[in-house]
C-alpha cells in the first residue's frame, strides 16, 4: 500500500533516510491489459527479488505496485540482513520441534550469503558489510533466556556466543552475538535488480493498485483504474495480503507501528548491530552516509492505534540516544508498519491449502530482509516446481500449538472490544482545530475525523475502517487515522496508507470558516 503522506509541511523530518538518500524510480502506471507467466502485487523486497529470479528463469512477470517500489515497510527498515531474529530459536524448538528451527536457522543463513551473491553478480554498490549481532538485557529474569538461546542457536548450528558485554559504553547484564551477520542499504539493493526486470515481455507497474482478483486457471487482477492483468501464478507480496482467499489472515496476523531516529554522533560506532530482549526494543546499528556515520535507533513498537501521543515514541528513542552518545543532532526520524503471526513465524507458501498457483508472503515480525528474502526463494521454487528445504517451517497452513491458538483468541478479542467500544465512545463537539491538529468531532449526532491542515482547509473522514469496520483513531506523530483492529491506515484525507482496507473513506474538504456540518 501508499505510505506516503500529503501534508509535507507539517510532517518535515519524517523521512526515510532510505528513501532521502535513493533516486526517485519512474516507471509507468498500467495503461492496457497484459499478459505474463507471473504476476507478482507489491514492489518490496519479496516482489522485487521473486520477479528478479524468476525472470532469469525465463518468465515474463509483471510486478504491480501501488505507489513507487521499495517505498512501503522495505523503505522503512532497520536494514538488518541477520539470521538473529531476537530470541526466535528456542521458542521454534520449544513449539514446532528441531527440525523446523533448522529450517528456519538454514533459511535465513542462506539469505543472508544470497544477498550478498546478488550484489556481486550485478556489482551493486549498497553498503553491504558483514558484522556481528547482539541481543542484550538489562532485565535479570532474561538472563537465563539468553543462556538458553546460545544453546538453541548453537544446536542448530548457528555461530552464537555468550558474553556480558558489548563492544558500546553501555552496561548490560548478558548478551548472545551471532558472528558474520550483516546490513545493508535495501534501496540501493533493490533498485539496480528492479532495472533487470522490465522488458521482453515483463513489466513494473507503479502506481497501479491491485484491488480485485478473479480466480481462474488464469487469474484475472483488476486494478484501480480498470486494467487487468491475466496470469496463470500470482504472488501476493503486497506486506498484507490484499487478497484473503478465505485464509482468514486478518486473524492471524498483528499489526505493530515501531520508529526510528537518525543520529550522529560524535564517536566512532562500532561494526555491530544490536536490540534488547525486553521491552521497550531498542535497536542499534550504523548506516555509512558519505563520509559520516548515521546511527539508526529503532523501538516503541505498539500495536497499531494503540496508546495515546504518538510524538512521544520518537522523543524516547532520542532521549535513550542522548543517554548512551554525545549527540550531534538527528536528521532522520520515521516509522514503519509490520505484521506478526500467531506463532511469530512468516506465512509463506500457498495462499490456502486449495489454491495451488495463488503464494502469499507475510507476517514477517520485523525481520523482513531475510525472511523477505527467503520468502522469494521459497515461493518462486515451487513455481519453478522445486523442491524447497525451508517451505514447511514457513508454510501458511501449518499447524498451530495451543499457545499460537490463546494468541489468536487474544488478538481477536481485542479486535471484538475495540470494534464496540468504537461505536459507543462519544467524538468532541464542534470544529475548533488548530492547524495540523486532528481529532473525532460529533456532527449531526454522527462521528466524523476531522483535520485542520497548514491552509487552513478542514478536511471530513468517515472513520468507520472500510475493512470490517472499526473505529478509526488519531495518530498525530503520522497525521493519519489508523485502525486498532487490523491495522489499516489511511491518510487525514482518506487515502489508503496501509492494508487490509481495500477501500478509500469517504472524505469532504471545505476552504477555512465554510464547512458544512450537515453532511
Amino acid at each position: 500500500m501508499n505510505n506516503t503522506i500529503n501534508d509535507s509541511s507539517l510532517l518535515e523530518g519524517i523521512n526515510s533516510y532510505w528513501i532521502d538518500s535513493t533516486r526517485k524510480t519512474n516507471y509507468d502506471e498500467i495503461k492496457e491489459d497484459v499478459r505474463v507467466d507471473v504476476a507478482i502485487i507489491g514492489g518490496g523486497i519479496v516482489g522485487i527479488t521473486s520477479a528478479y529470479i524468476l525472470k532469469k528463469q525465463g518468465f515474463k512477470v509483471a510486478v504491480i505496485e501501488a505507489s513507487r517500489i521499495g517505498t512501503g515497510t522495505t523503505g522503512h527498515t532497520t536494514a538488518k540482513v541477520t539470521s538473529q531474529h531476537n530470541l526466535i530459536y528456542c521458542k521454534i524448538i520449544n513449539s514446532m520441534g528441531v527440525e523446523k528451527a533448522r529450517q528456519y536457522a538454514e533459511a535465513n543463513e542462506s539469505s543472508i550469503d544470497f544477498v550478498e551473491s546478488i550484489k556481486n553478480e550485478l556489482n551493486i554498490d549498497c553498503d553491504f558489510e558483514r558484522a556481528p549481532s547482539y541481543v542484550y538485557t538489562n532485565d535479570e529474569s532474561y538472563i537465563n533466556k539468553i543462556e538458553k538461546e546460545v544453546e538453541a542457536a548453537s544446536r542448530l548450528g548457528i555461530k552464537a556466543k555468550y558474553t556480558e558485554e558489548l563492544p558500546l559504553n553501555y552496561k548490560i547484564k548478558a548478551a548472545v552475538v551471532f558472528e558474520n551477520q550483516a546490513q545493508f542499504h535495501p534501496r540501493k539493493y533493490l533498485l539496480p535488480m528492479a532495472e533487470k526486470i522490465p522488458g521482453d515481455g515483463s513489466y513494473i507497474f507503479e502506481n497501479t493498485e491491485a484491488c480485485e482478483l478473479e480466480e481462474g486457471n488464469h487469474i484475472k487482477i483488476l486494478t484501480r483504474n480498470g486494467k487487468k492483468v491475466t496470469a496463470p501464478k500470482v504472488i501476493i507480496a503486497s506486506h498484507f495480503p490484499f487478497y484473503d482467499g478465505l485464509g482468514l489472515y486478518f486473524a492471524r496476523l498483528r499489526p505493530e507501528r515501531s520508529y526510528i531516529v537518525g543520529t550522529r554522533i560524535n564517536e566512532k560506532f562500532p561494526n555491530a548491530m544490536f536490540i534488547n530482549a525486553e521491552k521497550p526494543t531498542r535497536s542499534l546499528r550504523a548506516q555509512r552516509d558519505k563520509e559520516k556515520q548515521l546511527i539508526l535507533v529503532g523501538g516503541e513498537s505498539h500495536k497499531v492505534a494503540h496508546g495515546e501521543d504518538f510524538k512521544k515514541h520518537y522523543d524516547n528513542l532520542k532521549e535513550f540516544a542522548k543517554s548512551i552518545f554525545d549527540v550531534e543532532d538527528f536528521p532522520y526520524q520515521w516509522s514503519t508498519q509490520d505484521y506478526i503471526t500467531i506463532d511469530d513465524v512468516p506465512y509463506v507458501g500457498r495462499l490456502t491449502m486449495t489454491k495451488e498457483n495463488i503464494y502469499v508472503a507475510t507476517g514477517f515480525g520485523k525481520w523482513g530482509m531475510t525472511n523477505g528474502t527467503t520468502a522469494a526463494r521459497i515461493i518462486t521454487d515451487m513455481v519453478l516446481d522445486k523442491k524447497n528445504p525451508w517451505k514447511d517451517v514457513y508454510n501458511p497452513s501449518r499447524a498451530f500449538t495451543m499457545k499460537a491458538y490463546k494468541n489468536l483468541i487474544v488478538e481477536n478479542f481485542d479486535v471484538a472490544k475495540e470494534l464496540i467500544a468504537g461505536k459507543i465512545k462519544q467524538g468532541e463537539d464542534g470544529l475548533k482545530l488548530e492547524c495540523g491538529e486532528g481529532k473525532i468531532v460529533e456532527l449531526d449526532n454522527n462521528k466524523y475525523g476531522a483535520y485542520k491542515d497548514m491552509e487552513g482547509n478542514i478536511h471530513i473522514v468517515n472513520i468507520t475502517c472500510t475493512h470490517v469496520g472499526c473505529e478509526l483513531k488519531w495518530n498525530d506523530a503520522e497525521h493519519s487515522w489508523d485502525c486498532p483492529c487490523h491495522g489499516s491506515r489511511f491518510s487525514y484525507d482518506g487515502e489508503i496508507l496501509e492494508g487490509p482496507a481495500t477501500h478509500k473513506l469517504m472524505h469532504y474538504k471545505e476552504g477555512k470558516n465554510t464547512i458544512d456540518p450537515n453532511l
